[in-house]
């Protein structure tokens, strides 16, 4: 009995050719010794959506793609170990550049134990269909939209925030990263902006804290702001770069309160507090929109504020931002 074979790229070029001169699948199944139901499933395998539109090269490519799919899968099946390494730092919701990297520093010298990102890619989407490919593609981080405007009928009240100092006027060591102690703030909005979650980011660490609320009004905001800095050395707090939103309008009483300077970017800039601005949007995969943080414990918010932190980061050299930090407070 003859062991079925995989088409090589000659039979591809032969089952083009044939294609291009009108032949019928059974008559090039002939031709290429091959069983006709095998040419069909060729031709559909591919994507073609017409059998006349059929190409060796673009078949050749997508066989050899979906072939280095079935070894990376093959790769993590064969090693539980492994395998439940990634799934474990999946459900944590690390990239698989993040766990990639990971290993490679975890087992530098066994290849056994070291998966590439791609490897883990494909791994997540070559599974079949079921809750379990759905719950890892769901940790899996959604690409950047492109940013746009925000759309609003209503404009700000003029002069809700007074007296304020400008990004403009914001020491040159802020941008450079050099010096800790420089935070940005923002507001992760909750379902219908009925409730809401503060985020502080430092801007050298990527050290996270996430607020808990109990409103959204200005007095609300400054105290949980000022009672989560209040146990950080002087070192460690010198400025919070914010947006104009009207929760911090009590800047002022803040910065009386905690030694904070207080600096405020331009109107609907939000990349002038771009790491601000990533970390609410990974956040979104604990917290999608719709959520409503009155639902969500205190408790609940420091586990995933532990997780986030303990994320090897490619900007700091493959170490996490709790990592980074604990350095600054010894």
């Amino acid at each position: 009995m003859k062991l079925y074979t995989r088409l090589t790229m000659f039979e591809r070029e032969e089952i083009s050719r044939n294609i291009a001169l009108g032949a019928s699948v059974r008559s090039i199944a002939r031709t290429i010794r091959r069983h006709p139901s095998t040419i069909s499933r060729e031709i559909r395998r591919g994507g073609f959506v017409d059998a006349k539109y059929y190409r060796a090269t673009f078949a050749q490519q997508y066989h050899n793609k979906m072939l280095r799919k079935q070894r990376s899968n093959r790769k993590l099946n064969a090693n539980p170990i492994l395998k439940q390494i990634v799934l474990e730092h999946l459900y944590k919701k690390w990239s698989p550049q993040q766990i990639a990297k990971y290993l490679k520093i975890q087992y530098p010298n066994d290849m056994s134990m070291q998966a590439s990102h791609q490897t883990i890619y494909s791994f997540v989407y070559v599974l079949p269909r079921g809750s379990l490919k759905k719950e890892l593609v769901r940790c899996l981080r959604r690409e950047h939209k492109y940013r746009q405007k925000r759309k609003t009928n209503k404009q700000k009240t003029s002069g809700a925030i007074q007296d304020f100092l400008s990004i403009e006027e914001r020491p040159a060591e802020v941008a450079d990263r050099i010096v800790p102690g420089h935070w940005e703030g923002d507001l992760l909005m909750g379902s219908r902006n009925a409730s809401a979650i503060g985020t502080l980011v430092e801007r050298t660490t990527r050290m996270t804290f996430l607020v808990e609320l109990q409103n959204k009004e200005a007095k609300a905001v400054r105290e949980a702001f000022a009672q989560e800095f209040q146990h950080l050395p002087e070192g460690l707090k010198r400025t919070l770069t914010y947006d104009q939103g009207q929760e911090m309008a009590q800047h002022k009483l803040f910065t009386q309160e905690t030694n904070i300077t207080v600096y405020f970017a331009h109107p609907r800039s939000p990349w002038e507090r771009g790491t601000n601005e990533n970390t609410n949007g990974l956040l979104r995969q604990y917290f999608p929109k719709g959520t409503d943080f009155k639902k969500i414990t205190k408790e609940r918010l420091k586990e995933v504020q532990d997780e986030l932190n303990d994320r090897p980061r490619m900007t700091l050299n493959w170490r996490s931002p709790h990592e980074r930090f604990s350095e600054l407070l010894r």
